[in-house]
């Protein structure tokens, strides 16, 4: 059985989870509490070097990064697709989705990070730069959707990579 290494709050980790979820694949959920450090065990060292979330155990087989996880699900368990079928396509949905996890989602993690502080402790200066510039990825967002349902024509990663920013 697949298992899932996740911290449920975890965007990166919920990438993962929507995944499986829409490939339609068991597995099971181990939670790494970050707020424990339970990613810096060594016994979890050994699955994931870097012990960041998530990381994923296929039958022995362990990879982590969301994104690569994700290539590794659409390769191994191809239905349903969750890329296109056309090379132009697949190009279009990898660019959207490294977009998400180059552009948006740091500056979406730096605000999560902010708002759970206590008052006086917020970088409000800070705060008011990652919203700016979540502003000008939902532009780059609405520019690629114009006139589609999603991002690469069909739903899929790109599609859920964005989702994995909503809590669930």
């Amino acid at each position: 059985m697949i298992k899932l290494y996740t911290f449920p709050p975890s965007t990166n980790s919920r990438k993962v989870r929507i995944a499986l979820i829409e490939k339609g694949l068991e597995f099971e959920r181990i939670n790494i509490d970050l707020s424990k450090k339970e990613q810096k065990n060594p016994q979890y060292l050994k699955i994931h070097p870097f012990g960041q979330v998530p990381a994923l155990d296929d039958e022995g087989f362990i990879i982590y990064d969301s994104t690569i996880i994700n290539e590794y699900l659409e390769d191994e368990y191809p239905y349903p697709p969750l890329l296109p079928k056309d090379s132009e396509g697949r190009a279009r949905a990898r660019l959207m989705e490294d977009f998400r996890d180059t552009h948006f989602n740091p500056h979406f993690v730096e605000i999560i990070h902010e708002v759970r502080k206590p008052e006086g402790q917020k970088d409000l200066k800070l705060i008011e730069h990652a919203k700016a510039e979540i502003t000008k990825c939902f532009e780059r967002i609405e520019k690629e959707l114009e006139g589609k349902e999603y991002l690469a024509g069909t739903f899929g990663l790109a599609d859920i990579a964005y989702m994995s920013n909503i809590d669930l």
